[in-house]
């Protein structure tokens, strides 16, 4: 395990009085501190080891999730588009986050996804900031109505939640790594 494989699991529990916006993004980083400890830590191998009769790996989750993070905050909250997204091959390629990961390195898929999530973290704090959890998104649906951004953030840590039982059981098949919540020190 080299330092650049190693997430942060740090979880910063809020006050015991904490507000909805408080507790909702809580909630998403505590997520984020399961799956990075789920995912944490391993080499190439252990990242690329799919579970038969599925092709998922934790590799993929890794680069999905970092597809994730950057697009919710590109459709929902900015317009703004980070990481490599764009020059992805998503016509081509049908679910290529999840084909191509296989090609990149520990160290890339990391520094992606935890570059993802601070970008996440950093235009869902500059947008609550403003109006809060009842501000209309950015996207508008094809019914003309816009999600508020309580939805995109329930959303979102839907996303993590799916993905963290997938990133749980993998890792104990490849380790036996098991538990809740990372060791907080």
């Amino acid at each position: 395990m080299t330092d650049d494989t190693v997430l942060d699991t740090k979880i910063a529990e809020p006050s015991m009085t904490a507000g909805e916006v408080e507790m909702l993004l809580f909630a998403l980083d505590r997520s984020r501190a399961q799956f990075a400890w789920k995912a944490g830590g391993l080499d190439a191998a252990g990242l690329r080891r799919p579970f038969p009769p599925s092709a998922m790996t934790l590799a993929g989750l890794l680069k999905h999730l970092a597809f994730v993070e950057d697009y919710y905050v590109f459709r929902d909250l900015t317009g703004q588009m980070g990481g490599p997204w764009k020059q992805a091959d998503f016509e081509g390629t049908p679910d290529w986050e999840w084909h191509s990961a296989l090609e990149d390195s520990p160290e890339e898929l990391y520094a992606l996804w935890s570059g993802a999530v601070e970008r996440s973290r950093a235009a869902w704090a500059a947008i609550l900031a403003d109006d809060g959890l009842d501000q209309p998104s950015k996207i508008v649906l094809d019914s003309g109505e816009s999600p508020n951004l309580r939805r995109i953030l329930v959303d979102l840590h839907d996303e993590y939640a799916r993905h963290v039982g997938h990133a749980d059981l993998f890792r104990e098949a490849i380790d036996g790594l098991v538990g809740e919540d990372p060791p907080q020190a």
